[in-house]
C-alpha cells in the first residue's frame, strides 16, 4: 500500500471519529437518556433480525449509486443527474413490469436493461450540452432532475395509476417482475448480489481496462490528457454513459427488490445519497460497500434512537453525515501529517540506500 493510500485510510478514519464524537456531544447535551440513546444509535440495529435487515436494504441501493457516481465523477465531471437516472429507471421499471407481460426471470432482467438504458441517455444528457454549448453540467443535472421527476409523475398519474389503491401509486407489480427474499422475515433480496457483482465489475473497468486508465487519467488531467492524443470527449461520454446505466439499473432493482406497486411521490434521494457514499469510498469502487453499510447503518441506528425515549432528533444522522463529509472534502485536514510522514519514510529510504552503499 502506497503513503497516498495509507494518509486517505486514516484521513477517513478521523473524520468519522471526529463526526461520531461530534453526535455524542450533541447526544448528551439534548437527550434525556443519552446512555439510551447511545445503546440505540451504536448497537440498535443489532438488536434483531428485521433490524438488521434494515440496514442491508438500505444498503442495497446506496451501493447501487454510490458505484454510479464514482464512475460519472471519474472522469471530472461534476454530474448530477445520477438521482434522476435512478427515479426514471424506476419509471421505466414500471412501464415494463405493467405493460409488457414476460416470464420469471426475463421479466425483471429485460425491465433492468432498459431502465439502465434510459439512465444511461439520463446521465449523457448534461455532459453532451456541457461539451456542444458550454453549460455548466451541475445546473443542467440539478434541473434535468426536476424535469424527469415531473415527466415521470405525469406517466404514472395518467396511464399507470391504479384508481383503487387509495394513495397516488401504480398498479401492483406481477410476480414475474419481483426479486425474490434471501432472508425470511427482511425485505433483504437478490439485489444484494446484483450490487456486489455491479462494484466487482466497476472496480476491474475503472482500474484494470485501459479504457478505465484513461477515464481516470482524464478526470486527474483534462488537458494534459487531450496533449497525449487522447479523445476527452469520448472518454468522458464513455464514463456517464456506464455511471448513468448503473444508476438507471438501481432504479428497477430497488422497484423490484422492496415495492410491491410504484409509489415514488417525490424524488427518492438514492442519487445524493450515493455522492456521499462515493466521497467516503474516494471514488474507488471496491470501498463503496462499505461506506454505504457504514451510512445505513448509521441511519438506521438514528431512526431506531429518535423512536425511543431518549428524545434525540433523528436529524442528528444529517449532522454526522455533513461533518464526515466536510472533514474529507478538506484538503489541509491532517496535511502537515501528511508531509511529516512522507518526510519520514523518504528519510528512511535515503538512509537505507545509503547504507547500502
Amino acid at each position: 500500500m502506497n503513503k497516498n493510500a495509507k494518509f486517505e485510510i486514516l484521513r477517513t478514519s478521523m473524520a468519522i471519529f471526529i463526526a461520531i464524537g461530534i453526535s455524542l456531544v450533541l447526544i448528551i447535551l439534548v437527550s434525556d437518556a443519552p446512555l439510551v440513546a447511545l445503546r440505540d444509535l451504536f448497537f440498535g440495529p443489532l438488536t434483531s433480525l428485521r433490524r438488521f435487515g434494515n440496514v442491508i436494504e438500505l444498503t442495497i441501493p446506496l451501493i447501487i449509486t454510490g458505484l454510479a457516481v464514482s464512475l460519472i465523477f471519474s472522469s471530472g465531471q461534476i454530474n448530477l443527474s445520477t438521482e434522476g437516472a435512478f427515479f426514471f429507471g424506476g419509471i421505466v421499471a414500471m412501464m415494463v413490469a405493467l405493460a409488457i407481460p414476460m416470464p420469471s426471470y426475463i421479466h425483471f432482467f429485460a425491465a433492468m436493461i432498459l431502465a439502465g438504458i434510459t439512465g444511461a441517455i439520463v446521465v449523457t444528457i448534461p455532459a453532451y450540452l456541457k461539451e456542444k454549448t458550454g453549460s455548466s453540467e451541475i445546473v443542467s443535472s440539478l434541473m434535468l432532475n426536476y424535469i424527469l421527476f415531473f415527466l415521470g409523475s405525469y406517466i404514472l398519474y395518467y396511464y399507470f395509476k391504479d384508481p383503487e389503491a387509495g394513495i397516488n401509486a401504480s398498479y401492483l407489480f406481477p410476480d414475474t417482475f419481483r426479486l425474490s427474499v434471501l432472508v425470511p422475515g427482511t425485505k433483504i433480496h437478490t439485489g444484494l448480489f446484483l450490487s456486489l457483482i455491479s462494484v466487482f465489475l466497476g472496480y476491474i473497468f475503472l482500474f484494470k481496462t485501459s479504457t478505465g486508465y484513461k477515464i481516470r487519467m482524464v478526470g486527474a488531467n483534462k488537458m494534459f490528457s487531450k496533449y497525449t492524443g487522447m479523445k476527452v470527449f469520448k472518454i468522458t461520454l464513455l464514463s456517464q454513459i456506464v455511471g448513468g446505466f448503473i444508476a438507471g439499473v438501481g432504479g428497477a432493482i430497488q422497484l423490484a427488490g422492496m415495492y410491491k406497486r410504484f409509489n415514488w411521490v417525490a424524488l427518492p434521494g438514492y442519487g445524493w445519497d450515493g455522492i456521499i457514499v462515493s466521497t467516503l469510498a474516494k471514488g474507488n469502487p471496491l470501498y463503496v460497500p462499505f461506506a454505504a453499510f457504514f451510512i445505513a447503518y448509521i441511519r438506521t441506528g438514528a431512526a431506531i434512537m429518535s423512536r425511543g425515549e431518549s428524545g434525540v432528533p433523528p436529524e442528528l444522522k444529517a449532522i454526522t453525515q455533513g461533518v464526515i463529509i466536510i472533514l474529507i472534502v478538506a484538503q489541509q485536514f491532517l496535511a502537515k501529517y501528511k508531509n511529516k510522514m512522507i518526510y519520514k519514510e523518504s528519510k528512511l529510504e535515503i538512509e537505507k540506500a545509503g547504507g547500502d552503499q
